[in-house]
């Protein structure tokens, strides 16, 4: 069987579409070639964004890998429910999502949980709800470095702002967050240029911080295409997430890495609109639509097909005048983005030897599971 092959189901038939499918063969090399890529698996701390499941959770604590990062408080919970020792809500808390977080930290006591602040507003929030509760909530430092979406940049105010917060009751600063999701370029050595000035003023700051007398605050730093660059640098923590199964966006634009795509969106073709169109059963709501339309998503097997259109529950594709495609045909699609294309999944099925063999619930999919 060729490598092309990798990903054909045999017994296809019993699977409606679209369709969620996961490889765990391959998730599992990636979590071994991950562990692989950095001198001490402490210093991981991967984004369960990418999988929100139980099951890849579970792969990792076996792995060895003891902390995570998350951006929902389902995430928070999914993994607390796993006994997860450590997790980062790399998110600031606010209204009664910092209530729910709170709750949180009081019902799975075997997980230590911090979470991201950028403000003393919000600082001092989080440190009355921790006196309220009687709990100590660790906080880091949410730095811009770039993405100019959340975060405080490092220097001055990012000090004041970690200083202050360690005079707050029910709180303590630990640690410093950068990340650097803006850096998408694709010459891996330009993406270390730009990765090394985005990061020297963060590390300024953790040592004026150290200078003045602080434990040495951790750093969380960077995502999937700078985790080479941040796994060279010493007792820097790295969280990359779409590691885990892949996509074709990073496919190409870090292409120094040698993780397998190990997730796919299956869809069928539906309808014949003419002679040079095809229709599948793959909408807006079936594969991450963010993308220009012909970014969204890659067939394996029909790596030809251009993108014409796509609304809620059908994509249509040109293959061209005398193409061969029939009603029912099977088209296995390779999305660009895999995160966004997850959540809406409800589960993943499995595929092992090629065969269906089960189902992994995607709950942290949800806003909510109890919390």
């Amino acid at each position: 069987m060729t490598q092309k092959e990798w990903y054909i189901i045999n017994d296809i038939d019993q699977l409606d579409t679209p369709a969620l499918v996961v490889y765990p063969d391959r998730v599992k090399h990636n979590i071994a070639l991950v562990k692989d890529m950095i001198d001490d698996v402490s210093r991981l701390r991967p984004h369960v964004k990418t999988y929100k499941n139980i099951e890849v959770t579970k792969m990792m604590l076996e792995a060895g890998i003891t902390k995570f990062k998350c951006a929902t408080i389902a995430e928070a919970e999914m993994l607390g429910m796993c006994n997860a020792p450590d997790v980062l809500l790399a998110y600031q808390p606010v209204g009664p999502k910092l209530e729910r977080f709170s709750q949180l930290v009081l019902t799975y006591r075997d997980t230590k949980y911090a979470c991201l602040v950028d403000n003393i507003r919000a600082a001092k929030e989080i440190s009355g709800e921790a006196v309220k509760n009687d709990i100590i909530i660790p906080v880091y430092i949410d730095l811009n470095v770039g993405m100019n979406r959340t975060g405080i940049a490092p220097g001055n105010d990012a000090r004041l702002l970690y200083m202050e917060c360690a005079h707050l009751p029910g709180i303590i600063p630990v640690g410093l967050h950068a990340y650097d999701g803006h850096i998408h370029d694709g010459d891996i050595n330009t993406r270390i240029q730009i990765c090394n000035d985005c990061f020297e003023p963060v590390a300024q700051l953790q040592a004026d911080l150290k200078h003045k007398g602080y434990p040495e605050p951790v750093i969380v730093a960077g995502g999937s295409p700078t985790f080479p660059i941040h796994a060279k640098r010493e007792n820097i923590e790295c969280s990359p997430g779409t590691f885990v199964y892949w996509d074709n966006g990073y496919l190409s634009e870090s292409a120094e890495q040698q993780f397998l795509t190990a997730a796919l969106v299956v869809s069928r073709v539906i309808s014949l609109p003419d002679k040079t169109k095809i229709c599948l059963d793959l909408g807006h709501k079936s594969v991450a639509a963010e993308k220009e339309l012909a970014k969204r998503v890659l067939f394996l097997n029909a790596p030809e097909l251009v993108m014409l259109g796509q609304s809620e529950e059908h994509l249509v594709a040109d293959a061209g005048k005398g193409h061969s495609y029939r009603i029912g045909d099977v088209l296995y699609g390779l999305p660009y983005h895999v995160c966004p294309t997850v959540a809406l999944y409800e589960r993943a099925i499995t595929i092992k030897n090629q065969k269906v063999t089960s189902e992994w619930k995607n709950i942290a999919r949800d806003r909510k599971i109890t919390i």
